[in-house]
């Protein structure tokens, strides 16, 4: 996408005003910090634009050395090379220039829950979440379970966890959806291939200001926590189950011993639900456009089949399958299939702006 140099030019005049305004030294409180976030924004576009001006500059001077018989061979050998990077330039800038999702550089919500299968979907949960856990570490951010719900066969039935780091949300949010696995379980003493099946969905991490919840909008219950946690289980009452009344939408928290950590993380939890119904009701003709790229981010939606005999991995959304099952779980692979994802989605968004 060729991208005017009219717009060039007031890229590169914004930039040099924030640049000169934060060296002033005369802002203060959120003025400055205002300016910082601007300029944060703006440099990786600026020096895009700056690299393809510089680019055409220089094809310019070339074309008009051509014109020059003792400089002509040079000049077009010059001239070719550079004809030959820009488009790449102009793609990186017109990329660079793509609304940015408010979200991109939120913490994120994770949250796993097995779907059919049985145990065998709960030990894949539990795959899912070890592999979410390694790409985290990777990359430096850090992985905070808020709740799980631990199958007796291993795995989790459930497990929500908090990503926090930079532009997490940004890689993680093509991750809702469907995955499935097919494998032979260990249970299995046919060796049949048995298909199970996990959901996974992204939620980007609101702050109080972009959620406030009215208490009288909340049922709040309190009582006995049940199930696999240590002595302390059934015998106080802990367990907190808040139901957020305009929604329908119910949280509940029972891991930890004190009901006020309890109530907490379920209204993290709450909270975080509430800002991504929030955003889809915001941005309804934006989520149905989103239909069409890499995939809705509904949690009904199939997106990827982890296959064990074939030792492959399967993204639906864009066709993608690597032969490298064990990389993927490990979290090294998964970055392969982000970054897929990433560039369909950027690829499909620059196409639509064509249009």
């Amino acid at each position: 996408m060729k991208i005017p140099e009219e717009r060039l030019s007031q890229i590169t005049h914004r930039f040099a005003e924030l640049e000169a305004r934060l060296a002033s030294g005369t802002l203060e409180g959120e003025d400055f910090v205002a300016a910082s976030r601007d300029y944060a924004e703006l440099e990786p576009v600026a020096k895009a634009a700056a690299e393809v001006r510089e680019m055409r500059g220089e094809i310019a001077e070339l074309c008009a050395l051509t014109q020059d018989p003792e400089m002509q061979a040079i000049a077009e050998e010059e001239l070719g090379e550079l004809r030959a990077k820009l488009p790449d330039a102009e793609h990186r800038l017109a990329i660079a220039l793509l609304p940015k999702d408010a979200a991109d550089d939120r913490p994120a919500m994770l949250e796993i829950r097995a779907g059919t299968g049985g145990d065998e979907a709960a030990l894949f949960a539990g795959d899912l979440f070890r592999m979410y856990e390694r790409y985290a570490a990777e990359r430096g951010w850090r992985v905070e379970p808020v709740s799980m719900n631990a199958s007796d066969a291993g795995g989790f039935k459930e497990i929500v966890a908090n990503i926090s780091g930079s532009g997490v949300f940004a890689k993680l949010k093509f991750e809702s959806g469907v995955h499935r696995v097919q494998r032979v379980p260990v249970t299995e003493s046919g060796g049949r291939i048995h298909t199970s099946a996990a959901t996974v969905a992204v939620l980007p991490e609101p702050t109080e200001v972009d959620v406030q919840i009215d208490d009288k909008d909340l049922k709040i219950d309190i009582y006995r926590a049940s199930g696999a946690g240590g002595q302390h289980v059934n015998t106080t009452d802990s367990a907190v189950r808040i139901t957020h009344l305009p929604t329908g939408l119910v949280v509940i928290q029972q891991d930890e011993r004190s009901q006020h950590k309890n109530r907490a993380k379920a209204m993290q939890v709450l909270r975080a639900r509430l800002y991504e119904k929030m955003r889809e009701e915001a941005h309804g003709v934006e989520a149905e456009a989103r239909k069409a790229m890499v995939g809705s981010g509904d949690r009904s939606e199939r997106i990827r089949t982890y296959n064990f005999p074939q030792g492959r991995v399967t993204d639906h959304r864009i066709g993608l399958t690597l032969h490298k099952l064990a990389e993927v779980l490990e979290g090294p692979g998964l970055g392969e299939l982000i970054d897929a994802l990433t560039a369909e989605d950027q690829a499909k968004r620059l196409a639509a702006l064509g249009e």
